[in-house]
């Protein structure tokens, strides 16, 4: 019988596994594993309507899945993105002044 085994019949667990009813070992998620590894924060977001935002939005979940040291590129990108929306609303053409009332010059 291989060491594993015998150590999972007689109720301890195995390394990276935990112990199921019946016997049975399931390997433990990452996050459990190794405290340290990216874990997702599954915080939700929520759709604007706008599609370049939704987007960008959704970039955020890719800071999930990166150590901390990776966020800040995403998250300046996230920015970035943002700014420019912004920045492109200003940038619209609105309705034409109207006329003044007053003659330049006099």
């Amino acid at each position: 019988m291989p060491a594993g085994q015998a150590k999972a019949e007689a109720g301890q667990a195995v390394t990276g596994a935990a112990q199921v009813p019946g016997g049975a070992a399931r390997t433990a998620p990452a996050a459990e594993q190794d405290p340290a590894a990216p874990a997702p924060l599954h915080v939700p977001r929520t759709p604007t309507g706008h599609a370049d935002v939704d987007a960008l939005l959704e970039r955020l979940a890719d800071a999930d899945h990166l150590a901390t040291d990776g966020h800040l590129e995403v998250y300046e990108d996230v920015h970035r993105g943002l700014r420019d929306a912004l920045t492109a609303l200003d940038a619209r053409p609105g309705p034409p002044a109207p006329p003044s009332p007053y003659r330049q010059g006099s």
